[in-house]
């Protein structure tokens, strides 16, 4: 096998929030990829609208910088196990990945979820601990409790003796000394080349003769407008000309051949056209319209498949079906079963743990979709209302397995950071969910970590209680950590609901009447029709209102009888919490607009 010594592929995997695009984006500063009075913005990687609103990495990316001699590709990879679809196939195209972790936080499920993964392809580790500056930093017990993590999930030898540093990405700092880096030198320039030096040093090379024929895996999938779709891989081995004739391979069998119309290789965030790529380098080809990932593309002559990109099955299903409401079609454009089925079907081949179905009852204007969590089903459902989409949503139903008989059900463990007082409140109402603590930290800071086992069926429409509970002070991350016994039945929601019945528009004189009854979804103006949820019943059932009832006009006049009434302001709740609120006799109407609940079944 020949060497690229020119060449580096590293992932930077983390926990949520804990750094990686702002790190990416003080290694393309120091690279000399801006000018210095470039006007560039935060985490220029996040480049999708809602990773900017949501602060979050969806999507895997790569970008390349430059040290000496070497290239080093970089790929920036989503932190929140419900994309670990993207982790999976991300993971395929490096050699090595830089850890992540918060000075303060520690180690998160997500960094379980990720290393795991990293471990599992024998991947070698570069230890980084970010955020130094944090006041209630503990670099020590952080360092202590990586190796730990390794340890438990079977790092071999060679893994466990990684390069660590400490990091400040805002500054763009780096160090391998723990004094320097908790007391800086204020004359020396933060400088990120320690890092880079240590990725050059720690990350094999990327192997692959270029005299062999040509093998290149589809990761990822992206769209020109002149030359159509792109795909984007590592070069395993051979090269790659344009104009070239390629073969197409599907699941090991041939299914096309045709010229690559260009070929590209990354420098910085652009995409840049070259007459080669060779083995080793991450690039982008251009002539295949039928490729998707996990495809082989390979020299035309001696086509031979590459190992296929596994990922982990989904946990949860979602009923996704055209929206029958008496208020279709006023806000959206794309309305029809077929659409919807075609724009679920796109989805499915660009995002390889998303799975759709037909729904098992045989209805055509709905289908099943099967993801990772919550938040991938309404990250899909944003993306899609973005684009003009009326849609319903049935509640989250989680998938079972039967094994020798017995049904299983998905089980994740539940990461809580909360402050003392609230460590009762929390562990009481898992406990109703069949939760059971595994494990308790409390570090004397005032805060505790708790670990707690629970079945995801008791994870649905938790989070909001959680939230409320803790007054906004917890913080809540869940992994799937695999399957256990059925646990029989669990509570769900406590309060009914407040349900129209009739068509109208929604009038403050009947609202005000309305308050003690519950919490207010609806504002004045808003249409509302029967079946329409327009607020939380303060008790457990359900409860029919009329929220058009405007005041009767009579000839009497008394002293404040004719007040101005004052509204204690709706609950508006966000895609997802409405996601998480729904029972089983209740959908979401979804519209570019507006997030409506509402019965599932309506008065004809």
């Amino acid at each position: 096998m020949t060497e690229r010594k020119d060449i580096r592929n590293v992932a930077i995997i983390a926990h949520v929030d804990h750094g990686k695009t702002t790190l990416v984006d003080a290694m393309l500063w120091q690279s000399g990829l801006f000018r210095e009075n470039q006007s560039v913005r935060e985490r220029v990687m996040d480049n999708l609208d809602l990773e900017r609103e949501k602060g979050i990495t969806i999507m895997a990316k790569n970008t390349s910088v430059t040290f000496g001699p070497v290239k080093i590709n970089i790929v920036d990879t989503p932190g929140h196990a419900d994309f670990g679809g993207e982790v999976e196939r991300t993971l395929t195209m490096v050699d090595g990945a830089l850890l992540l972790v918060d000075a303060s936080e520690g180690p998160l499920p997500q960094t379980r979820f990720v290393l795991q993964k990293a471990l599992e392809k024998r991947l070698p580790i570069i230890g980084v601990i970010n955020k130094i500056d944090r006041s209630d930093r503990r670099p020590k017990e952080v360092l202590d409790e990586i190796y730990s993590l390794l340890i438990d999930l079977d790092a071999n030898d060679s893994q466990l003796d990684f390069p660590v540093f400490y990091t400040n990405a805002k500054l763009g700092a780096a160090w391998t000394c723990l004094n320097e880096a908790l007391a800086p030198d204020p004359e020396q320039l933060p400088s990120l080349e320690p890092l880079f030096q240590s990725i050059v040093d720690s990350i094999p090379s990327p192997c692959g003769n270029p005299d062999e024929p040509a093998q290149f895996l589809v990761t990822n999938l992206e769209w020109s407008d002149y030359l159509g779709r792109l795909c984007i891989g590592p070069l395993r081995r051979g090269t790659f000309r344009g104009g070239q004739e390629a073969a197409l391979l599907k699941d090991g069998r041939l299914t096309m051949k045709g010229p690559l119309k260009a070929v590209f290789t990354y420098e910085g965030l652009n995409r840049v056209e070259t007459q080669e790529v060779r083995a080793g380098d991450i690039v982008a080809i251009a002539g295949l319209p039928e490729a998707f990932i996990g495809d082989t593309v390979a020299d035309s002559l001696n086509p031979e498949p590459l190992p296929p990109v596994v990922v982990d099955e989904p946990t949860l299903t979602m009923e996704f079906s055209v929206n029958s409401s008496p208020l279709a079609g006023r806000e959206g454009s794309i309305l029809t079963s077929r659409q919807i089925k075609a724009r679920l079907e796109k989805e499915a081949l660009y995002n390889v743990s998303i799975r759709v179905s037909a729904d098992p009852a045989g209805s055509g204007d709905s289908f099943q979709v099967g993801a990772r969590g919550e938040l991938q089903l309404a990250v899909l459902v944003e993306t899609m209302r973005r684009e003009g989409f009326e849609l319903t949503l049935g509640p989250p139903k989680i998938i079972v397995k039967t094994v020798d008989g017995q049904v299983k059900e998905p089980l994740e463990l539940a990461v809580i950071d909360v402050p003392e007082e609230y460590v009762g409140v929390v562990t009481e109402k898992l406990s109703a969910r069949k939760g059971r603590v595994v494990r308790l930290a409390n570090h004397g800071s005032g805060r505790v970590r708790l670990e707690i086992e629970v079945p995801t069926r008791g994870l649905i429409g938790y989070r909001g209680q959680f939230m409320t509970d803790t007054r906004g002070a917890g913080l809540l991350n869940t992994l799937a950590v695999g399957y256990t016994n059925w646990q029989g039945d669990i509570k769900g929601r406590a309060n009914g609901s407040l349900v129209a019945d009739r068509s109208g528009q929604a009038v403050t004189y009947a609202l005000f009447h309305l308050q003690p009854r519950g919490c207010i979804f609806a504002s004045p103006g808003d249409p509302v029709y029967s079946g329409l949820i327009v607020g939380e019943n303060s008790r457990a059932e359900d409860i029919w209102v009329n929220p058009c009832k405007e005041k009767k006009l009579t000839n009497i006049r008394a002293s404040g009888s004719d007040e101005a009434l004052r509204l204690t302001p709706p609950r508006r709740l966000s895609l997802e919490e409405a996601i998480e609120y729904l029972r089983e006799d209740e959908v979401l109407e979804v519209t570019p607009k507006s997030v409506r609940l509402r019965k599932k079944f309506l008065a004809k």
